[in-house]
């Protein structure tokens, strides 16, 4: 998995990506949703996360208050003392982690709190959820941080 050589190939195909996926908001909401689960159980088979690991690198996650409890409680912390020492509140008035890549993410890309994780963890890169059509920004997002999204997105433009 070569990051940089996907960085750029996202960037380069982002206006034309972004047009795509805000076109889908005009078709069907369930083909739109079959669509995407059918390349996502596809990409999925090949694409190993551990080798990648840039969405763990580059972005954080939104932690919700039961996120806060499971993570510390794992870590045998204080909810308090989870929150000072790993999270800030971002513009949206959101939890998410002070730093990148993620602390809990180990030289391996191993998740040290996997069995714990956040929500917005456990659901990326949310392309096998319904609704899809009420997402396409932030699938727009992802396919400049998860090469596996990305070529979700490719394969959906090549079949139409």
């Amino acid at each position: 998995m070569n990051l940089e050589s996907f960085q750029e190939k996202a960037k380069a195909q982002s206006v034309q990506n972004k047009k795509f996926l805000m076109g889908l908001k005009k078709k069907n909401p369930r083909e739109v949703d079959e669509a995407f689960h059918e390349v996502h159980e596809e990409v999925f088979q090949e694409v190993d996360c551990l080798t990648c690991a840039n969405c763990c690198k580059t972005t954080s996650p939104i932690f919700y208050q039961t996120d806060i409890e499971r993570v510390a409680k794992s870590l045998r912390m204080k909810p308090g003392d989870f929150i000072e020492k790993y999270l800030r509140i971002d513009e949206d008035k959101d939890y998410v982690l002070k730093s990148s890549p993620c602390p809990f993410l180990d030289s391996e890309n191993y998740c040290s709190v996997y069995a714990d994780r956040p929500k917005a963890c456990r659901e990326y890169p949310h392309t096998d959820r319904k609704k899809m059509v009420q997402i396409m920004e932030l699938t727009h997002k992802n396919t400049l941080v998860c090469p596996a999204v990305f070529e979700m997105v490719e394969r959906l433009k090549s079949i139409g």
